[in-house]
């Protein structure tokens, strides 16, 4: 059994125990938070406690969390207390190096559109502006403000409802829907690192929302306990929805005779490759025959 370090949070210190929920919690969001205080001053500020909470009504929640060294909260949480508006701007790849810079903790009142190099475009229903180079941007009324304490490290709930949003089309794909790999979306894990949503590091799971499949439970217990096949291969095969009828496993016997595999773990790393080059069916049709076989 592999060793289990088991830790009370109250055991550890402020900044460890930071340290553990930010690089365990990943990747996260960015809200690229722009806000404005009431003499006018714009802030603009990345936040990677953040996430979309609700589409009705349409509710996004980032957290501006005290600082751990001196206890001071953000700018963008004192702007909007002043002004309870907030433009969230999506921060993609090309962005990335930029939206970084304006995290740097500069005196109050400085523009991070400017620090960063950044365009500032006029929102239509709020006061803070949003950043033209963002391939999304919400405008949100802030509803709601929940503190979590007053302690280092303590977050601050804002309940960010959007009201409008901006879409360049250039992230969309021919049915006018935002097109993932054209997005490029950055997430923030722990310390300096992020990460990229492009190229490779997508993937595709089919969504068992509109179909229910039978389960890891229905699969034969061969199958099950098999030594070649992963947890995220038994995930895959439990999402179908029925299994092969007799008339598909003799059809995948014969192509078995040409391919020329017939031990049980032949089989099951055939089936192995069969599904991570996305034929499910296949390969539990080929794990049966194997099932009936030996």
């Amino acid at each position: 059994m592999e060793n289990i370090r088991t830790v009370n949070p109250k055991d550890l210190s402020q900044p460890g125990l930071h340290s553990i929920l930010l690089s365990a919690v990943a990747p996260r969001p960015i809200c690229f938070a722009s806000t404005i205080d009431k003499k006018g001053n714009v802030n603009l500020s990345p936040f990677s406690f953040f996430n979309v909470f609700s589409s009705n009504p349409p509710l996004m929640i980032f957290s501006p969390a005290r600082s751990g060294r001196d206890n001071s909260t953000k700018h963008s949480y004192q702007n909007v207390k002043e002004v309870p508006q907030v433009v969230i701007n999506i921060v993609n790849h090309h962005m990335v190096e930029q939206m970084s810079l304006a995290s740097t903790a500069y005196e109050k009142g400085t523009n991070e559109f400017i620090k960063a190099g950044l365009t500032q475009v006029p929102s239509e229903k709020v006061k803070p502006p949003r950043v033209a180079e963002a391939p999304v941007a919400f405008e949100c009324e802030v509803t709601k403000v929940i503190e979590l304490a007053e302690l280092p490290g303590a977050g601050n709930l804002i309940f960010a409802e959007v009201k409008l949003i901006h879409i360049n089309e250039k992230y969309l794909d021919e049915q006018g829907s935002l097109d993932t790999t054209k997005l490029d979306l950055v997430g923030r894990m722990g310390g300096s690192w992020y990460t990229r949503s492009s190229g490779g590091s997508l993937f595709e799971i089919p969504k068992p929302i509109r179909t229910k499949g039978i389960g890891v439970d229905q699969l034969p217990v061969g199958i099950r306990q098999s030594e070649i096949l992963t947890g995220n291969n038994l995930g895959r095969l439990g999402n179908v929805e029925r299994l092969p009828t007799d008339e598909e496993i003799k059809k995948v016997a014969e192509w078995l005779e040409v391919v020329e595999v017939s031990s049980k773990k032949e089989l099951h790393q055939l089936a192995k490759r069969q599904l991570e080059a996305g034929h499910t069916q296949k390969a539990l049709a080929v794990l049966l025959y194997a099932e009936k076989i030996n």
